[in-house]
C-alpha cells in the first residue's frame, strides 16, 4: 500500500488478521487500483460494552500497584509503539488499525467501580488508570465516563493514579485538585518527545509535547503530584532526549520522573518495524538491532524485571543517565506515594445505621 492510499493522521501502517481468527485474509497487490471496499477505513466507530466487573487486580512486581479500571477498550490517539494493542486480538479486532479506529467504551464503569468499592472486606490501595489504554484519550471528550469514575473516588475519599498522555486531564483540576489536597490523587504525564515532527509520526493524535508539558504545568500549579514519564525510549529515535525530556518536565512542575525501554510484545513488533520502513528506512536496521541487543538476542523479552528496562550495555548507559539526570534536576524517583487511611464509603438512603 502506497503513503497516499493509507489514511492520515493514524499510526499503524497495516491492519494485520487478528492471531485467534480461525479466518485469515491477506490483501495481495495484483497491480491494479485498490478498490474503495478494500481501502482502510479510517473513521472511528464505538461500540459501547456493557461490562459485568470493572476492577482488573495484578500482581507484577514490575509496577506499583496491584489494581487498575480502564474505561475503553483500544486507543484513539494512535500510538504505533503501544504494547496495549495486542488485547484487541481478543476481541477478534486488528491490533492494527482496528485497535485506533474501533473503540469500545463502558458507561456503566462509575456505577461498577462504586459497587466494588462497596464490598463487604474491601481494602483500599491506589486504582491506576491509565495502564493499558489512556482514560484521557480523545473519545473522553463526550463520554465523560473517566471523571465519573473520578467522581466516585472522591466520594469515597479513594486514592487514585493516573497515567495519560492527554492535555483533556487538566478539565477535570476541579475534582483532581481537592482530592491532591487530601493525599489521594497523582498524575503521571508520558511525554515521548520534544520533537513535534517524530510526534506527529509516532503519536498522531496525541496531545502534542508543548500541550503535555503545559498539563503538568497546570496540574502542579493546582497541587496534583505530578511526574513525568519518559516513555517509551526508543534507541535511535528519542533515546537521546532523556535529559531533555525530564529537564523540561522540571521547569514545568514535575517532582518525580520514571522510563521505560520500548517493549514490543506480540503483533507490535511487526507494526513497530513496518513503521520504521515507512518513516526511517535509513536507520530502521540499526534501531532494531541496539533493541534485540538490549532484548536478549529478540525484539522482546517479557520477563519481570527485564520488560520495562532491558539488559546489556546500551540499557545500563540509559538507566544510568536516567538516575544522573534526577540527580542533577532534583527529581524524585517514582511514583508518589497515596493516603489509603480516608476512605470511608459515603452512606446511601435506605442503608442501615452503624450502631458505633
Amino acid at each position: 500500500m502506497t503513503p497516499e492510499d493509507w489514511p492520515k493522521a493514524r499510526g499503524a501502517r497495516s491492519n494485520p488478521t487478528p492471531r485467534f481468527d480461525r479466518l485469515g485474509a491477506e490483501a495481495v497487490d495484483d497491480g491494479w487500483a485498490l478498490a474503495e471496499e478494500e481501502r482502510p477505513d479510517p473513521r472511528t466507530t464505538i461500540h459501547v460494552e456493557r461490562a459485568r466487573n470493572i476492577l482488573t487486580r495484578n500482581d507484577s512486581p514490575d509496577i506499583p500497584f496491584d489494581r487498575s479500571v480502564n474505561p475503553y477498550r483500544g486507543c484513539g490517539h494512535g500510538c504505533v509503539y503501544c504494547f496495549a494493542r495486542p488485547s484487541h486480538a481478543y476481541l477478534d479486532l486488528s491490533p492494527g488499525l482496528d485497535f485506533e479506529t474501533k473503540l469500545s467504551v463502558k458507561p456503566d464503569a462509575p456505577a461498577l467501580l462504586e459497587a466494588a468499592l462497596r464490598k463487604p472486606g474491601y481494602k483500599p490501595a491506589p486504582i491506576a488508570f491509565g495502564t493499558n489504554t489512556d482514560p484521557y484519550q480523545p473519545i473522553e471528550r463526550d463520554w465523560k465516563i473517566m471523571r465519573g469514575c473520578l467522581e466516585v473516588l472522591a466520594a469515597f475519599a479513594h486514592p487514585v493514579m493516573i497515567t495519560t498522555k492527554g492535555f483533556l486531564v487538566t478539565r477535570d483540576l476541579d475534582i483532581l485538585g481537592p482530592m491532591a489536597a487530601e493525599g489521594l490523587a497523582a498524575v503521571a504525564v508520558s511525554v515521548t518527545t520534544l520533537d513535534v515532527r517524530l510526534h506527529a509520526k509516532l503519536e498522531p493524535r496525541a496531545s502534542s509535547p508543548a500541550r503535555r508539558l503545559e498539563a503538568i504545568r497546570r496540574l502542579s500549579a493546582e497541587g496534583v503530584p505530578t511526574m513525568v514519564m519518559a516513555a517509551p525510549m526508543i534507541p535511535r529515535l528519542n533515546d537521546h532526549e532523556l535529559e531533555d525530556i525530564l529537564a523540561a518536565a522540571r521547569d514545568a512542575g514535575a517532582t518525580a520522573a520514571g522510563f521505560t525501554l520500548l517493549r514490543l510484545p506480540y503483533e507490535v513488533k511487526d507494526l513497530f518495524a513496518e513503521w520504521l520502513d515507512a518513516h526511517f528506512p535509513e536507520r530502521a536496521a540499526h534501531v532494531l538491532s541496539l533493541l534485540t541487543q538490549q532484548r536478549g538476542g529478540k525484539l522482546n523479552d517479557p520477563r519481570f524485571g527485564k520488560r520495562m528496562s532491558g539488559e546489556g550495555e546500551h540499557a545500563r548507559l540509559l538507566a544510568q543517565r536516567f538516575h544522573v539526570a534526577l540527580r542533577r534536576l532534583g527529581l524524585e524517583n517514582g511514583r508518589v506515594a497515596l493516603d489509603s487511611s480516608r476512605f470511608t464509603p459515603p452512606p446511601r438512603v435506605g442503608d442501615q445505621l452503624r450502631l458505633f
